[in-house]
């Protein structure tokens, strides 16, 4: 029997895939204990060390097209002065719903709303609105975490705003992220609302990280 280094290697594309850690190359210079550059910028990268992570975002695309298939398109609404600053709101049938907004992951620097669909259709048949904002990356935002930070802030201030207009209940709004997203909704559950948008304190009932 092979083993599965063996089996691996057999699939020359799949093992090429399937590498580890920064790509192959001369040494260089040490800048930072014993990583050079491109080691360096390879930690920082996960497609390093999540070698299928280009699989995984095209099926979670695919399964987010299939649930709007089926669950149908969301509303677009913006939420902020920028092109980047809206949000996509699958609706439940239920009236004045409670509310989850997801915050996407994306190592800060990728993602989009219409990408995480996918989890909607469970939140809308049970009767919850689910929320995927969109934000800037941080390429973009000159480096500024503070910059996204502010346009999450945005989102869910608005959505709280706005619950009435779509069926939600403004008294139960919760949040949840994934990875670069949970640090975002960390973010959002140490906001003062009160004070950056004169709104109650306990607007976010409940989170995920």
């Amino acid at each position: 029997m092979l083993t599965m280094a063996a089996s691996i290697a057999a699939v020359p594309a799949f093992a090429q895939e399937c590498w580890l850690g920064p790509p192959p190359h001369h040494k260089g210079p040490v800048v930072f204990r014993d990583y050079d550059q491109i080691e360096l910028d390879a930690s920082y990268d996960q497609a390093y060390y999540e070698p299928l992570i280009g699989q995984v975002a095209q099926r979670l695309a695919s399964n987010s097209e299939a649930t709007r298939a089926r669950i149908g398109a969301p509303q677009r609404a913006g939420y902020g002065p920028t092109e980047v600053e809206k949000l996509d709101i699958y609706r439940t049938g239920r009236p004045k719903a409670p509310i989850f907004i997801f915050i996407h992951p994306g190592n800060w620097l990728v993602g989009a709303a219409k990408d995480y669909g996918y989890p909607a259709e469970m939140f809308v048949n049970v009767g919850a609105h689910y929320v995927a904002l969109d934000f800037i990356a941080i390429k973009e935002a000159g480096g500024d975490l503070g910059v996204m930070a502010a346009q999450v802030r945005r989102g869910i201030a608005w959505v709280y705003k706005n619950a009435a207009s779509f069926g939600g209940d403004p008294d139960r709004i919760y949040v949840g992220g994934h990875s670069s997203g949970g640090h975002l909704c960390g973010v959002a559950l140490v906001t003062d609302w009160k004070r950056e948008f004169g709104l109650p304190a306990d607007i976010v009932k409940g989170a995920c990280a």
